[in-house]
């Protein structure tokens, strides 16, 4: 299967699954629930690769707040971010250590 090659240091948005009362204003793909009462919707989060583990099968991604989160590299809901996000959201990614 193809992959990206992700290196350290890498921004990276991954796209998280939410559900709530009430979606913040970063929510797209909102969707009700059948009887209204909540939203499942998507979020976009904007990470840093901060390691390449077990043969680069896996990533350690490091989030502004500096949680760590390990996510497989063939997970559809990871992706590079463009430039064009990079440079209209720098501000989100964690700064390098």
């Amino acid at each position: 299967m193809f992959w990206q090659t992700y290196k350290l240091g890498d921004p990276v948005i991954f796209c998280v699954t939410k559900h709530s009362y009430r979606p913040g204003r970063r929510a797209k793909s909102i969707h009700p629930a059948p009887h209204g009462d909540a939203y499942t919707y998507q979020v976009d989060k904007f990470w840093v690769v901060a390691d390449i583990r077990d043969d680069g099968e896996l990533l350690l991604l490091r989030t502004r707040r500096g949680k760590t989160h390990d996510i497989k590299v063939d997970d559809p809901n990871l992706r590079h971010a463009t430039w064009w996000e990079r440079l209209w959201h720098g501000d989100r990614f964690p700064q390098a250590s």
